[in-house]
């Protein structure tokens, strides 16, 4: 009962994430990462900003998108430092719940050098943002999201 109750919520959040155009797969069918979202500059200038298709990196099979070319020349040097955790899905999810939640690029949070993006959006009715429900227990995800995801990856 309980996993089909994790199904629902997952089909849900995906309806969901269909109708909200803010919510977006980690990446899309284009193979666009994050939206079009710049990785490097969550660190470099602590905001979400969409990146430009002139500076396009494909990594791993996505196209990721940089504000500059100075951007795009730091993620080059080392895209692991910059990947999000959980590969782009939403990080609560992955942690709390187990599973892949879409993720709004704007909301986000770097910790410990390492990015994590989250959902935020409507959810039945209901702004429901993950950003601030990680928040009230950020210690204790940042040690279990890892090895959530490791299982979670798999599914």
């Amino acid at each position: 009962m309980k996993k089909l109750s994790l199904v629902f919520l997952v089909l849900l959040f995906a309806l969901v994430s269909d109708v909200i155009s803010a919510q977006v797969q980690p990446v899309d069918k284009d193979q666009l990462a994050i939206g079009g979202y710049d990785v490097v500059s969550y660190f470099t200038a602590n905001k979400a900003t969409k990146g430009n298709a002139v500076y396009t990196v494909t990594h791993d099979g996505a196209n990721y998108y940089f504000a500059s070319a100075k951007n795009q020349k730091l993620f080059k040097s080392d895209p692991t430092k910059y990947l999000p955790q959980c590969n782009g899905y939403c990080a609560w999810g992955v942690a709390e719940k187990g599973s892949k939640f879409p993720i709004n690029p704007e909301t986000f949070t770097v910790s410990d050098g390492k990015l994590y993006l989250f959902f935020n959006g409507d959810f039945e009715g209901q702004p429901f943002n993950t950003l601030t429900e990680w928040k009230k227990a950020e210690k204790k995800y940042l040690t279990t999201v890892e090895s959530a995801w490791e299982k979670v990856n798999k599914l």
